[in-house]
């Protein structure tokens, strides 16, 4: 199950009281301050890690605190340092300041790691206010207040392709048939509520991470349906690959269904209707093969007559009928956009 949003509590350590100690041995009737100073507290730091792919931990844990410092003590000794509280996070996490709304961090990385609550200074002993005119100082300062916020986290996936399309266009049994995710297929709309990841093996050395993302239905871009759970998630992929039903059981027309998709992205944002795209034209299993042919050159010239063009592959999720060329068109068009510079972006 994927969890993209959670809330949690994160609190850094507070820092050690400086110490108030006059040096006392034998024979040594004039032995001065020796307060050390107080140790720092944690920190709370993030880190991103590959291996997860779900805030799922988050809700069962929503409080994180790092240890406090340790008072300082006699001989100049300085308290020991309180322990500093790593959180792993999934790659694609969006952190927010739950007060301001400010974004902290976006974690793309592996191993990439944020501070979002430094632990308190330690305080100073009293050996650091002694002075040729106060010999024996017997004063100290305590050691700085520990950070603590509410921090939302946002999960945004990050793949090289995204199947978008309306509901039941087959985009799970398509993902299924793309790769080894066991997606959730059934006869009704919406099947697909959370977004799914899958990993295409192309050969040994090319591999495509393909998210199935929920439905998406006229006024998506304004929330309705699942509309801005899928558009949110979208934005992180390199390339689009829109599933049409190539018989769609509700009679609609092909090119209306095609439209209604890219009036949505547009909507929602200019550079996601820019993204690559490549229609895979699905349950072409259910159709005679001459009516195939028709229906593509048919679509085709409609698209030419948009003035637009993209690649259109006919593909059977439910045979796997011309699952390879859509995987080798979208590997094309990914690796074209990486070429380009192309990074994810962070809408703020």
């Amino acid at each position: 199950m994927l969890i993209d949003r959670a809330a949690i509590h994160v609190r850094s350590g507070k820092g050690g009281d400086g110490c108030v100690s006059l040096h006392r041995a034998k024979y040594v009737p004039k032995g001065g301050p020796d307060g050390g100073d107080g140790g720092d507290g944690g920190d709370v730091i993030l880190v991103g890690d590959e291996s997860l792919d779900t805030l799922l931990g988050f809700k069962r844990q929503q409080h994180f605190r790092a240890r406090n410092g340790s008072q300082g003590l006699s001989r100049s000794r300085h308290g020991p340092n309180g322990d500093s509280l790593e959180v792993n996070v999934p790659l694609g996490c969006q952190v927010h300041d739950a007060d301001t709304g400010e974004l902290l961090v976006d974690i793309q990385q592996h191993q990439q790691r944020c501070v979002v609550a430094s632990g308190g200074r330690g305080g100073y002993g009293n050996e650091h206010f002694k002075s040729s005119v106060n010999q024996t100082p017997r004063e100290a300062t305590p050691g700085e207040p520990w950070e603590e916020r509410t921090l939302q986290l946002e999960l945004k996936l990050i793949a090289d392709v995204g199947l978008v399309g309306l509901p039941n266009a087959g985009k799970s049994t398509l993902l299924s048939a793309l790769t080894r995710a066991n997606a959730k297929v059934g006869d009704y709309p919406f099947t697909t509520i959370s977004p799914q990841l899958g990993v295409a093996e192309l050969d040994d050395d090319r591999r495509l991470v393909i998210a199935d993302l929920p439905g998406l239905i006229r006024g998506a871009a304004g929330g309705a349906g699942l509309g801005l759970s899928f558009l949110s998630h979208i934005e992180r992929t390199k390339v689009l690959v829109h599933v049409l039903d190539s018989s769609p059981q509700d009679g609609s027309d092909l090119i209306e269904n095609y439209r209604s998709i890219r009036s949505e992205l547009s909507s929602y944002s200019e550079d996601l209707a820019c993204r690559p795209e490549v229609i895979a034209l699905n349950k072409i299993d259910l159709l005679p093969a001459d009516q195939v042919e028709t229906l593509l050159r048919e679509f085709a010239d409609q698209l030419d007559a948009d003035g637009t063009r993209p690649t259109i592959v006919p593909v059977s999720g439910a045979t796997g009928t011309g699952t390879r060329q859509l995987l080798e068109a979208a590997w094309t068009l990914a690796r074209l956009k990486a070429a380009d510079g192309w990074s994810h972006q962070v809408d703020t």
